[in-house]
């Protein structure tokens, strides 16, 4: 019975910790916006500043666990790219040896998880306004302090071994085994990490165990290169939750944390030698001979791995995205996290080569928004299917505010050129993409209308027949058309005057068939061949799908106003 309540608190506690990242995750999806965005892009904008973030945000909180967390909730949001993550996450591992040296320093270590409760009473004074940017302020800050709360129940719901020891004085007789003993004890860091799930507790059991002389310093340091790669389980349990770009972020602190764990052991000895001299060369005894400064080599070791490792893999940051990528792979469809593709680099050189590149972007939204009506259509084909459809429509939801976020971010880098000096030419190409990023922006949002339109007709239980979804079918094959007719011009219509006749075409072809609908709709009414409410729905959806119709065409006709 004990067996089973301590098995339930473990997965309660794991469950505590899965939703406080979850919710946090949405929070700041919803309150961060582009401003925190703007401000981790600025805080990540090279290699250095994003691992000095990284070290600096895990020195004050005393958790690289709770930053790698928080770096993958920020990619799961959409706020940082895989290869500033990995950056961060690099100088996340280096902020975590401060602690280390607290522990030798001081003998204790912080624990944020006490601030927990009281942040969970700040949340809910937020969640108290009426304003729902501030109710969405107290979402994140909740979902901060459950993180941290499940972390603590989570270390607190296993046998408490940082307080007994003792109970692994056994594992003495496996330190006389050479170096298939330092292999045992990498595993047995490893393993303790990922129990305790806390490094901090895993180095502060490492050195009581040495100073008590359980342990020699090369097996001490074996179990903190362990540690290393114990650690990362956090981060890989956060991104469980997470999209495929959040995974591929914890599998990039794994690939990190590994590939330095790899190199120092085949250095093994040469690399506790250098230890051994920085200890004895800044006034401590040769932790090979004597226990006086045991406790300082060990963290000597913890931060020369981190800082060295840092050095070495920060110039292969594109090969371990490339890697992460490789390894895991996703369908089209779930790539779903709002990125912008050729603009995030910043400012080109002048106004007219950035011009270029937001004209690239342009036709990628479109490519966006174009695969949010696959999901349209299959939530048409699905709407009977109540769990199927739920997930469609969260799709084509976060598809919309995808849209929204995208405008925003090309607006804003449109007026950044706008600064510059510009020739006419430019300076009708960057209103007219002002314009069609307005309609490209209102077609997501006729999409999302979609799904709230079936939403509404499942609430009510009405039900559309065959006839009914083969009709709305043909009409998305119409949009279908006339949003491939729209990428294909803006693929070509920004430097020429182009023939739009095939996106004209397309919109004739929309409204015809919508006509055809409408007179067809109302004579079933008359002949009281169809329910009333079931048919406002039908038509709704004909009425959205023609209004994407004179979107698109809209995009054209913007392009050939550039001229």
């Amino acid at each position: 019975m004990n067996a089973a309540f301590q098995i339930l608190t473990l997965l309660g506690a794991l469950g505590l910790f899965l939703y406080g990242m979850t919710l946090m995750s949405e929070g700041l999806q919803k309150v961060a916006g582009n401003r925190l965005r703007s401000i981790l892009s600025a805080m990540t904008a090279n290699s250095f500043t994003r691992v000095l973030t990284g070290t600096l945000i895990t020195a004050i909180i005393q958790s690289s666990s709770a930053t790698t967390v928080m770096i993958v909730s920020f990619v799961n949001a959409g706020l940082l790219s895989l290869t500033q993550a990995v950056g961060v996450i690099m100088g996340a591992n280096i902020g975590t040896t401060v602690t280390s040296w607290l522990i030798s320093l001081l003998g204790f270590t912080a624990d944020i998880s006490m601030l927990s409760i009281p942040l969970v009473g700040l949340g809910f004074v937020f969640m108290m306004f009426k304003s729902q940017k501030r109710k969405s302020i107290g979402e994140m800050i909740i979902g901060f302090a459950l993180l941290f709360l499940g972390l603590t129940y989570l270390k607190n719901s296993v046998p408490d071994l940082g307080a007994n020891p003792e109970a692994l004085a056994f594992i003495q007789r496996w330190t006389d085994w050479g170096f298939f003993s330092i292999l045992i004890f990498v595993l047995v860091g490893t393993v303790l990490t990922i129990i305790l799930q806390s490094s901090s507790a895993t180095v502060a059991l490492t050195l009581v165990m040495a100073s008590q002389g359980w342990i020699p310093f090369e097996i001490a340091a074996a179990m903190v290169l362990g540690e290393n790669i114990g650690t990362t389980i956090t981060a890989n349990i956060a991104a469980s939750v997470g999209n495929i770009s959040a995974k591929r972020a914890a599998l990039a602190h794994t690939v990190f944390n590994v590939f330095g764990v790899i190199w120092v052991l085949a250095l093994y000895k040469p690399f506790l030698w250098l230890v051994a001299k920085i200890v004895v060369g800044l006034g401590g005894e040769d932790p090979f001979t004597s226990s006086a400064s045991l406790l300082y080599a060990i963290s000597t070791v913890h931060t020369l791995f981190n800082i060295t490792n840092t050095c070495i893999l920060i110039w292969f940051t594109p090969q371990i995205v490339k890697l992460v990528t490789w390894i895991i792979k996703g369908r089209r469809d779930e790539e779903e996290v709002f990125r912008l593709r050729y603009i995030q680099g910043g400012m080109m050189s002048t106004a007219e080569l950035s011009l270029e590149q937001a004209e690239q972007e342009v036709v990628h939204f479109s490519e966006i928004v174009k695969r949010q009506y696959a999901y349209a259509r299959q939530a048409v084909n699905e709407a009977d299917n109540e769990n199927r459809f739920d997930e469609l429509f969260k799709k084509l939801e976060h598809y919309e505010q995808i849209t929204d976020r995208i405008e925003f971010e090309i607006a804003k880098y449109l007026s950044n050129i706008g600064e510059g000096e510009l020739s006419q030419d430019g300076t009708n190409r960057m209103h007219a993409m002002y314009k069609i990023i307005s309609e490209l922006e209102s077609i997501g949002d006729s999409g999302f209308n979609i799904g709230r339109i079936l939403q509404r007709k499942n609430l009510h239980g009405q039900k559309f027949d065959e006839s009914a979804v083969k009709k709305i079918n043909h009409m998305l094959d119409l949009v279908d058309t006339a949003l491939d007719c729209m990428t294909a011009n803006l693929r070509s219509g920004f430097q020429r005057i182009i023939n739009i006749s095939n996106a004209q075409d397309a919109e004739h072809d929309i409204n015809e068939y919508r006509d055809n609908l409408k007179e067809e709709h109302l004579r079933h009414i008359e002949a009281e061949e169809s329910g009333y409410l079931r048919g406002v729905y039908y038509m709704d959806l004909v009425s959205e799908c023609e209004r994407v119709g004179d979107f698109a065409i809209n995009v054209s006709e913007a392009l050939v106003e550039v001229n």
